[in-house]
């Protein structure tokens, strides 16, 4: 039977090649119609330490990077002791013989990469050695790989075709040394192209593209991990006439600066992780106070304070919904796929520009690392929305009334006042406390206008359903498609807007037995919000920087579903 999915671990030191085995093997496959999806993890330092990337390489749609290992490839001693576990019965592991030897274990077999790299005349073709390797392992033809070369090295350099044939070279030597250690795992199916133009995709460049489409003219970061990457792209992207990107001397700086655009007319956004994100805490306050829109991206992390700066966690929800003193809640998009941070990214720009206010994009490193293969968006198919701009006479009253009001742009009609504290509808100082009910009444009641029925829904009838958000939704996913094919009554549901969230949705969630909430924190805080609004939510958390395994998510959501199925029978 020919195997349909094919998950390899790479894992060894930061910088031995590592991440890059894994993103090739991906390009590679996707290049001739599979689906693959990558996740990384690495330490916090900047060169070194224990780093792994897991590829999954398949003929179907991919949700997660896959719970158990074919292939564990282990460029050093350490990473196979470590991860030996991880693969699973009948599955392989392939040592770097060039870094250490093994004794007893049947399912392995030593492959000299650097040696067999070297012979190539390419000290860099150590990635080409594995994957042809692993092509062998799963049948997969070399002329896929030849492709992928060609197209990848294939740049119009005067030494271009040299690199070209030495790393064919060592594709083939890694497919031959393994074709004589005598192991085969089976055949991949082969891939099937899809009828749509396909394009890969990191997470964090997803967002940086959606912010260029949806209009974006402003964007300063300052580097945090996994946040960076974000503002390298902006920097080398985001250029031509009245388009700006910077990098800033510390997050406050960022916060400031935007909020500086944004009163300006500016579309702005900067990106950051849960330590920047603390920072920006009363320039947050300041752009709900005196209404100007800009995007905060927070790419979560572990915490708190530095905590775990290159591992994965959804720990920051309140952090985001409530980060300001006082009266604030913040308009919360979370995203849940590569394709997600595209359009997630066009959403939030388009609702701080209709609300006119702070809106937080929350997306977490799993996300931004994560390389996938999705479906180019189609640019004709959006729509950016634009501030309403006052067009009147001078003598406006900014914030009059309890409803979103035209915006006068500084130069233009109308005298805008931008002022942190509570003001009257000119905008100036007031300590009445009507006015403070007035506009408290005010901001909140703009949030009404981000209010939209788009979400998911499967099974709907049921009483118990699942609910994840954020990168948590293709584990759970998968989990649900498994329950559903084993016919456990079980629903489903999903938004990227947590707040304010489809009214539609709390409406049906709020008559349900159970909501069962997957995330990535200690918490709970999803299903903690959800019972603040009437919904019967319980969480299951996990908190060890990674991504949730399918099976755990099938194994708990079954424990749950079955111990309130039970109290429902009893009452």
């Amino acid at each position: 039977m020919q195997m349909r999915d094919f998950v390899v671990r790479f894992a060894g030191e930061g910088g031995q090649g590592v991440v890059t085995s894994a993103e090739g093997l991906a390009q590679a496959s996707t290049q001739v119609g599979y689906h693959a999806l990558t996740y990384a993890t690495f330490p916090s330092q900047i060169l070194g330490g224990p780093t792994w990337t897991q590829a999954r390489i398949s003929v179907e749609g991919i949700l997660s990077a896959g719970d158990d290992v074919d292939v564990l490839v282990a460029f050093n001693r350490e990473a196979y002791d470590t991860h030996r576990e991880e693969v699973r019965e009948g599955g392989l592991v392939i040592y770097n013989s060039n870094d250490f030897q093994l004794e007893g274990d049947e399912r392995s077999y030593g492959l000299a990469i650097d040696e067999l790299a070297r012979s190539t005349g390419n000290n860099r073709a150590a990635n080409m050695v594995i994957m042809g390797a692993l092509a062998h392992l799963v049948n997969m033809p070399q002329e896929y790989l030849e492709e992928f070369v060609e197209s990848r090295f294939r740049r119009g350099r005067a030494n271009d075709e040299e690199i070209i044939q030495s790393n064919i070279l060592a594709l083939k030597l890694g497919r031959e040394e393994t074709a004589h250690s005598g192991f085969v795992l089976g055949e991949l199916a082969p891939p099937r192209m899809p009828d749509y133009s396909q394009v890969m995709l990191k997470g964090n460049e997803a967002i940086a593209l959606g912010a260029l489409a949806a209009g974006l003219d402003f964007y300063v970061g300052y580097p945090i991990s996994p946040a960076t990457t974000i503002l390298i792209y902006m920097e080398r992207n985001l250029v031509g006439p009245n388009k700006f990107a910077y990098q800033v001397s510390s997050e406050i700086e960022s916060i400031t600066t935007i909020l500086g655009a944004g009163y300006a007319g500016k579309k702005a956004m900067t990106a950051t992780a849960g330590p920047g994100f603390s920072l920006m805490s009363e320039g947050l306050g300041l752009g709900w106070m005196a209404e100007i829109p800009l995007v905060v991206v927070d790419v979560q992390r572990g915490g708190p304070a530095t905590g775990l700066p290159t591992k994965t966690e959804q720990s920051d929800l309140l952090a985001c919904m409530y980060p300001a003193h006082g009266d604030v809640k913040l308009p919360v998009i979370a995203v849940g796929t590569v394709e997600e941070c595209f359009y997630g990214a066009i959403k939030a720009l388009n609702w701080a520009e209709r609300y006119q206010g702070p809106v937080i994009l929350m997306t977490e490193m799993a996300l931004a690392e994560r390389v996938q293969n999705i479906r180019r968006p189609d640019l004709s198919q959006i729509t950016p929305e634009n501030r309403v701009v006052y067009q009147g006479n001078n003598g406006y009253h900014r914030y009059q009334g309890f409803e979103l009001s035209p915006m006068p742009l500084p130069g233009g009609p109308g005298a805008y006042v931008a002022n942190g504290s509570e003001h009257d509808e000119m905008g100036d100082t007031t300590h009445l406390a009507s006015r403070h009910i007035q506009m408290t009444e005010r901001r909140f009641g703009k949030l009404k206008l981000l209010e939209e029925n788009e979400y998911e829904r499967d099974n709907a009838d049921e009483s118990v359903v699942i609910m994840p958000w954020g990168g948590s939704k293709g584990p759970t996913q998968e989990a649900y498609n498994q329950l559903r094919e084993a016919c456990v009554p079980i629903g489903w549901y999903y938004t990227m807007q947590l707040s304010p969230l489809p009214p539609a949705l709390l409406e049906e969630l709020q008559q349900k037995e159970l909501v069962i909430v997957p995330e990535l924190n200690y918490q709970g805080q999803f299903s903690g919000l959800l019972r603040s609004q009437g919904v019967k939510a319980e969480s299951i958390t996990q908190y060890t920087g990674l991504p949730f395994k399918v099976r755990d998510l099938v194994e708990r959501i079954t424990e749950l579903n079955n111990s309130r199925r039970k109290e429902m029978v009893r009452a």
